[in-house]
């Protein structure tokens, strides 16, 4: 018997249906080069595709949303460390500041600044229950950058309400302007500081001769905190409802002074925070919010002082273009 139809017949079916493949080991060669095309396959993207976001990337953008709140967490943590930290410094500060100034003789300038270089007398007024110390940052600042015309006025407000410590204001800014030759004199105020002195240029003609006020966490609108001291007359002045409050809301048509006011989100003493701004139809004012601020940081914050010296620097009216405006620090 021939055995050769037998070698045919074992040949797979697969092998004769296609030309040039014969045998076991013609499969093999093709099931040996397959992976090899499928690799280089792989490697060829078809166009138009956009290749998959690797899972790193993900972890990337995860990452990033979680860093937001963890930096406002970390800068509220930097804004109740510093408010801690001016606490702790007007603390042993306070008691020096209870001493007397003392004041130069009329006529008598203590430095050579021409009358018109922008370096006028300054004059610090505190808050309550506080004296001249809570200053003292603010006023080596201003001394290590030229100003040399920086006094303070002390006050009980045990004894005075607001007009009559906006009396007492008056009389001061008198003495400078005999002081220094009728130079105009800015006013700093802290806290009640501010608002003696808004009450000083709105109600008693102080704008003719005070061209800019600034404040420092001043409740222009009351604080909610009066409430808690309620024997006090200057205190009681400061709720929201009072007369003195009710009074400085009344119109003040030709009070040319301008105000910069400065105000913290964390301020536990003015409540709502927001009552530090001013807002008011007839008064030019500009309202700077402090990020991350407190009471007692703020005459000692960095870009408050910066700002501060900007503002003093400048010439000109910085309300040429507007009334009123808002701005925003850190």
């Amino acid at each position: 018997m021939d055995p050769r139809p037998a070698s045919r017949s074992s040949t797979p079916t697969s092998a004769r249906a296609f030309p040039g493949h014969s045998g076991a080991r013609s499969g093999e060669s093709q099931a040996a080069t397959r992976p090899s095309a499928c690799r280089a396959v792989a490697r060829v993207r078809p166009p138009g595709r956009v290749p998959a976001v690797p899972p790193l990337s993900r972890t990337h953008g995860e990452v990033g949303a979680v860093s937001i709140p963890f930096c406002r967490a970390a800068a509220l943590a930097r804004g109740v460390g510093l408010e801690g930290a001016a606490l702790t410094g007007h603390l042993l500060l306070y008691p020096g500041g209870f001493t007397p100034e003392r004041h130069p003789p009329p006529g008598r300038l203590p430095c050579a600044h021409p009358s018109d270089s922008g370096h006028s007398p300054v004059l610090l007024v505190h808050g309550l229950f506080d004296n001249r110390a809570v200053f003292t940052v603010l006023r080596h600042n201003l001394h290590i950058h030229g100003w040399d015309h920086v006094h303070a006025l002390n006050y009980s407000p045990f004894s005075l309400d607001v007009p009559r410590a906006a009396t007492l204001l008056g009389r001061h800014v008198e003495r400078l302007r005999r002081v220094y030759g009728d130079e105009p004199v800015t006013i700093i105020g802290h806290s009640l500081g501010g608002l003696i002195a808004r009450y000083y240029v709105q109600r008693l003609g102080g704008d003719a001769l005070v061209p800019r006020v600034i404040t420092l966490a001043t409740p222009h609108h009351g604080t909610e905190t009066a409430r808690l001291l309620q024997p006090l007359p200057i205190v009681r002045q400061l709720r929201r409802d009072s007369e003195v409050l009710a009074e400085l809301a009344q119109p003040a048509p030709g009070c040319r002074t301008c105000f910069l006011c400065f105000w913290g989100d964390l301020d536990p003493l003015i409540l709502p925070p927001h009552s530090a701004t001013l807002h008011h139809r007839d008064l030019r004012a500009e309202n700077v919010l402090i990020r991350n601020a407190g009471h007692l940081s703020l005459p000692i914050h960095g870009e408050v002082l910066a700002r501060i010296r900007e503002w003093l620097r400048q010439s000109q009216d910085p309300f040429e273009t507007g009334h009123m405006t808002n701005s925003q620090i850190a």
